[in-house]
């Protein structure tokens, strides 16, 4: 009876302190929530004063259009220059107000997902391995994949919705110096279609890193190696990988869980801080996949992760743990990093 009561009392005291922990994020969350409306409505402002001075340069600029003959050349360049300039900073501007909005809609699922959690601890839920509730195991998870969706609605919003604003206003200017400077307006559209080349590229990254199909074709080890290659080109980064073992194919489900390990391990800058090079190795046992990450970076303290890498490895740990797995991480400051993970070559799915 005291044993039970004792154990009992920790997993009280447990749920206490998590509880706790809870609390403090939800205060932290609605303080930036707080301070995203305030640059929100600032930002709704500038946009509105931006738009009424836009209205008033196109204007300006119709007027001019319709007495061409009558105004000097430099005036006409002063005038598209002006208009430019201004139809940018509006598209700056809406791009701001988009990505605050984008911020505080993720902020609101987060709280709203930390609220969830804290009622489902007060409850009374059962405890698991090593004492970690089935709520914090989903909150971790649920945590990194809003954190992944942010990183690329930032990157798309900051690369091709940028890119999409930009050609539209290029493609006006081109437009209109046609009636003015030829010349000109063939260089806007060399420019334009330099800048369409990029952003095709760059569309063609996303869709790769938000599922690549060759991970359906063609499996694993090819997408892997794929994978390796690209991040490599972009980031001019020594990424060497070997591959032993099996070259086989997997269950579905535990090559992309064991591609977006890798993926997301090799794409991490503050775990590889400074590295030149990186050393990736995959072993395809007959009963045990094993990855390994290795780097020659700056290193770090392996019990204080940096904060940009801490929610990606307690990620990556719970899905390997959950599958009866294992994760390590080792590393020293001044000597880089090594990361290594398995799983069961015939582990079961998350979720039956």
């Amino acid at each position: 009876m005291a044993a039970d009561k004792s154990k009992t009392q920790g997993k009280d005291a447990k749920s206490k302190a998590l509880v706790e922990e809870i609390d403090r994020e939800i205060s932290n969350t609605q303080k930036e929530s707080k301070e995203i409306d305030l640059l929100l409505e600032q930002s709704k402002g500038e946009v509105d004063k931006l738009t009424q001075r836009n209205a008033t340069i196109n204007a300006h600029l119709q007027q001019i259009q319709s007495q061409l003959d009558q105004v000097p050349p430099a005036d006409v360049r002063v005038a598209y220059d002006a208009a430019l300039e201004a139809q940018q900073r509006l598209v700056v501007m809406r791009g701001q107000l988009e990505k605050l909005q984008s911020d505080r809609s993720h902020l609101e699922r987060m709280l709203e997902l930390l609220k969830k959690v804290r009622e489902g601890i007060q409850i009374g839920a059962p405890e698991v391995k090593e004492g970690r509730s089935p709520h914090a195991s989903i909150e971790v998870m649920t945590q990194a994949q809003e954190a992944e969706r942010q990183r690329l609605s930032r990157q798309m919003h900051d690369g091709p919705a940028q890119a999409l604003s930009n050609f539209i206003l290029q493609t006006e200017i081109a437009l209109r110096l046609f009636e003015v400077d030829q010349d000109q307006a063939r260089q806007e559209l060399n420019s334009l279609k330099a800048a369409a080349s990029t952003t095709f590229q760059k569309i063609r990254d996303f869709i790769f890193d938000l599922r690549p199909m060759m991970l359906d074709d063609l499996g694993l080890v090819p997408t892997i190696k794929r994978y390796a290659k690209n991040l490599a080109e972009k980031t001019g980064t020594e990424i060497n990988l070997t591959v032993s073992g099996s070259e086989r194919r997997l269950e579905p489900y535990l090559e992309v869980i064991i591609f977006r390990a890798v993926q997301e391990l090799l794409s991490s800058n503050s775990l590889h801080n400074q590295a030149s090079s990186i050393k990736v190795q995959l072993d395809i046992g007959e009963r045990q996949v094993r990855a390994s990450i290795e780097d020659n970076g700056r290193g770090f303290d392996p019990l204080a992760i940096p904060d940009e890498a801490e929610l990606t490895v307690k990620a990556i740990r719970e899905r390997m743990e959950l599958l009866g797995g294992s994760f390590e991480l080792d590393s020293v400051i001044g000597q880089g990093a090594r990361i290594t993970f398995s799983v069961s070559a015939e582990a079961k799915p998350l979720i039956n």
